[in-house]
């Protein structure tokens, strides 16, 4: 590569690890940072749509992917009593499926076996503890974030990339608290449960202010996520409490979505988060520092392409450092190249967000005057 040789990622969930694989992959050495141990996942499992699975197939772990996921075409919208409303068609991604859905778990060995067979090194336990930047790079310094953690050594780097996520410890480092992340007044709870056989597709459902998203991730499993108002951010939630709130929102459906609530257990894998969102509105980087992913452009669940946002970001990253011997010239490619297509999704995303909470803007009715399909083919476009 011809910009850098050198490269630390901070943070080691989906775009990190997608970064890591394709410069590696380059003869690049990279480090990752991760303060969580090694297998821990957020969330529960996630879809991935045709534009995901086209960087799964440039860094090699596409049959990976579709050997452990489940996938499937249309999309669904359904009322409250779980009837069919209407199908959307899938877009086209030329010879990719169009949705190949996957548990998070599954995903994260997928992504950590791609990066260590590329020869990134991954330290997890362990997080930034300081950056110095000056013209020829950025002096690191690591501290462990956890027990028992493996600390790297403090080092030297042509680019120190952070892809960690909506508190970015390294897009505080860049801009201070200006883009710190903005709550939506809506939380997502998500749990894991066992497929039943009406959920064939990724299913949408309303009933009232609360939107129900069900994905199949395999034969026998499937994965439910509840959008909701809430007014403020809830202290951390004990798994027994997720369970009860969940069960309490499927109540509001009838039918067999109504009927899941009777299949929850105690123990299934479960989760809620406040639904928050990140735009960075500047050139994502400065100098050898630069934040991507949701640490630069954070949206709701919506379109179901936060991941693969992240994922694109990582490898057209990649891609730009490979095609210039200057660095600022690389970086303002890769920005240039990401800015329209993130930001986006980002704004469709709180489109329908508000929509269906009953709150849309002048610009959300205006922005939805292309419907999902179209929104979709334009995703399905190279990127």
């Amino acid at each position: 590569m011809k910009s850098v040789s050198r490269v630390l990622v901070q943070g080691g969930g989906i775009g990190g690890l997608v970064a890591a694989t394709a410069l590696a992959r380059r003869g690049v050495h990279v480090d990752v940072v991760e303060h969580r141990p090694p297998g821990s996942v957020l969330g529960v499992g996630l879809n991935q749509p045709g534009n995901a699975l086209g960087v799964m197939r440039e860094i090699g772990v596409l049959d990976d992917c579709l050997s452990a996921g489940y996938q499937f075409s249309d999309l669904r919208m359904a009322a409250s009593d779980s009837s069919t409303m209407m199908d959307i068609p899938p877009s086209l991604f030329r010879d990719l499926p169009p949705n190949n859905a996957i548990q998070r778990a599954e995903l994260c060995r997928v992504l950590l076996g791609a990066a260590r067979g590329a020869g990134a090194r991954l330290h997890h336990g362990s997080t930034l503890a300081s950056l110095t930047e000056d013209p020829d790079g950025v002096d690191v310094t690591f501290t462990g974030a956890m027990p028992d953690a493996t600390v790297p050594s403090d080092g030297r780097y042509d680019l120190v990339v952070g892809f960690d996520g909506i508190r970015s410890q390294v897009r505080r480092h860049l801009f201070g608290s200006r883009y710190d992340a903005e709550y939506t007044g809506f939380a997502c709870w998500r749990i894991s449960l066992p497929r039943p056989p009406e959920l064939d597709r990724i299913v949408y459902a309303l009933a009232g202010s609360t939107k129900a998203t069900l994905i199949p991730l395999s034969e026998t499993s499937c994965y439910v996520a509840l959008v909701v108002p809430e007014e403020s951010i809830r202290p951390r939630q004990t798994s027994a409490r997720i369970v009860e709130r969940i069960r309490s929102l499927l109540g509001e459906f009838t039918g067999w979505i109504g009927e899941l609530g009777h299949a929850l257990s105690e123990d299934a894998p479960a989760a809620y988060s406040p639904i928050e969102q990140v735009t960075v509105d500047e050139p994502w980087y400065r100098g050898r520092i630069v934040v991507a992913g949701d640490a630069a452009h954070a949206s709701s669940p919506h379109m179901a392409q936060g991941a693969a946002m992240a994922a694109e970001d990582a490898v057209v990253l990649a891609q730009c450092l490979d095609a210039s011997d200057d660095l600022d010239k690389a970086l303002r490619a890769w920005w240039e190249r990401r800015v329209p297509r993130a930001g986006f999704v980002q704004r469709y995303s709180a489109a329908l967000l508000r929509t269906e909470s009953g709150t849309p803007t002048d610009q959300d009715r205006e922005l939805l005057k292309t419907p999902m399909p179209a929104a979709q083919a334009r995703l399905a476009e190279p990127y």
